[in-house]
């Protein structure tokens, strides 16, 4: 069924809604955009609530609560863009919007602009259906489980002396209208949830974490996901930590583990298939279609259909459906992730990965859901095959340069990998190379392919935008490890 929005939560633009936003009223806005001589306009509503609980030292520290409610107007005109907001939906500040996004794209007389045409009401998937968004269901149940999750952490072992736990979930309803005819609707829900436990013993100190979530309501704690279950992993971690002994530095075999460690493939090999950066020619994947980027065990996708996911969109936010868009297929470059200006400079269709941040902010490329593939071999079996090396389980997050495809990735959960098997944890490891490179250095590729649970959010230019990652178990030849001990 799909997601359905109690009254309370509907947003007022859409059908129903105080000010709701007709054909008839958007064609006039459009022409409005387009009266400076612009070729093309869209109008992108959205009305946002959301709210944040936080638990620490096992007090409520947060309790808040937000509503966000406004337009953003994109005019262009070859490849000048023009871009403004309103927060507030009467005709005149509407109008006001379309007339300045307009004006600062167009720069021609005005009357030239080809007129709207008539707008059609598409329908979209219904990729993440909820039938009671957790924003109805009352607070004291979600302070339940942030308390589940401090309690659970802390039985795990005495030396557990601190947890934070954290509640995070919005509903966010859209509406997507544009000069060439397409009028289409969304409902987003999303919810993360998350703990750190921090272990003590004698000098030592670490910490650990756990947690997920999606596009989905309270039904996400069903199963070995529930609160309790995030609580004893972060302060299993935060135990395991405490014995970390020193990491290796230099170049070694390094095994990722499946699920997380796919935050390296988005960072270091994602975002320079992003079309607006090979536009630009600006990323070290620019005029490489057709030509051999990876291991040819190696074929990368970006996904925004996959149920559920924390990045996974009915529609993005230029008004396309998502797709199962193939990037790197067998080692070879095939396609990028486009919006609706980069896909016209290429000449191919939109790719479904115009996405913003919100109504203040324009579309660009951005990823959804992008994964590595499955191969052939077992876990086990890519464990055993390494002498000596790395075996990375949790990330912290990283920097990437587009340009070069140059990285550095912090790792919070890794460990020594002697003669084919598991032993220390290790502390203060860095992956520091080269994004092509590191996939051309993939030799042996893991048959256990898994999504990551809902955690990541990705920025870019100033944008931050829920997205997932998914990968096997995956043995790079050879990469460079920053640690402490030679």
């Amino acid at each position: 069924m799909p997601t359905v929005v109690p009254a309370q939560l509907a947003a007022p633009f859409l059908p129903g809604g105080e000010n709701a936003i007709d054909a008839t009223l958007a064609h006039r806005l459009l022409a409005v955009a387009l009266d400076a001589g612009g070729d093309y306009a869209d109008l992108y509503f959205e009305y946002r609530v959301g709210a944040d609980y936080v638990l620490e030292e096992e007090q409520v520290k947060t309790v808040g609560r937000g509503v966000t409610l406004g337009l953003g107007v994109r005019v262009t005109k070859g490849d000048a863009t023009g871009y403004a907001y309103t927060e507030e939906l009467s005709w005149d500040r509407m109008a006001h919007a379309a007339r300045i996004a307009g004006q600062i794209a167009a720069g021609s007389p005005p009357g030239t602009s080809p007129p709207p045409v008539s707008v059609d009401v598409r329908p979209v998937a219904d990729l993440y259906p909820v039938g009671r968004p957790s924003l109805v269901v009352p607070p004291a149940d979600k302070l339940a489980l942030l308390r589940a999750a401090d309690r659970a952490a802390r039985a795990y072992d005495p030396r557990i002396v601190k947890v934070e736990a954290s509640f995070t979930e919005s509903l966010k309803e859209i509406l997507v209208i544009s000069s060439d005819g397409r009028m289409v609707s969304d409902v987003l829900p999303i919810v993360r949830f998350g703990v750190r436990a921090v272990s003590e013993d004698g000098d030592k100190r670490q910490s650990g974490s756990s947690g997920g979530g999606g596009r989905m309501g309270m039904e996400y704690f069903t199963g070995d996901r529930d609160a309790a279950a995030h609580g004893r992993e972060a302060a299993r971690i935060a135990i395991a930590m405490l014995d970390a002994v020193d990491a290796p530095a230099g170049e070694m075999q390094v095994v990722l583990g499946p699920g997380d460690s796919g935050i390296l493939l988005h960072e270091a090999v994602g975002h320079g298939l992003e079309a607006d950066f090979n536009r630009k020619k600006t990323s070290n994947y620019s005029d490489q279609i057709g030509q051999q980027v990876a291991s040819p065990l190696c074929t990368v996708i970006d996904d925004g259909t996959i149920p559920s996911s924390r990045g996974s969109i009915n529609v993005d936010d230029e008004g396309n459906a998502p797709r199962k868009n193939v990037l790197i297929e067998n080692g070879i470059l095939v396609g990028y992730m486009h919006d609706r200006l980069s896909a016209k400079h290429f000449g191919v269709q939109a790719s479904g990965n115009g996405r913003r941040e919100s109504f203040r902010s324009m579309p660009l490329p951005r990823m959804t859901n992008t994964a590595l593939l499955p191969g052939p071999h077992t876990h086990d079996e890519i464990v055993a095959s390494v002498k000596r090396g790395v075996y990375a389980k949790r990330f912290s997050g990283g920097q990437v340069n587009i340009s070069n495809g140059d990285f550095v990735f912090s790792l919070t959960e890794s460990y020594l990998i002697e003669d084919g098997k598991l032993t220390a944890p290790l502390k203060g490891v860095n992956l520091i190379g080269n994004g092509p490179e590191v996939l051309r250095e993939v030799d042996m590729l893991g048959s256990d392919y898994e999504l990551s649970d809902g955690m990541w959010t990705c920025g870019k230019d100033g944008q931050s935008v829920p997205v997932g990652v998914a990968t096997p178990t995956v043995r790079i030849a050879k990469i460079t490890v920053g640690g402490t001990k030679a």
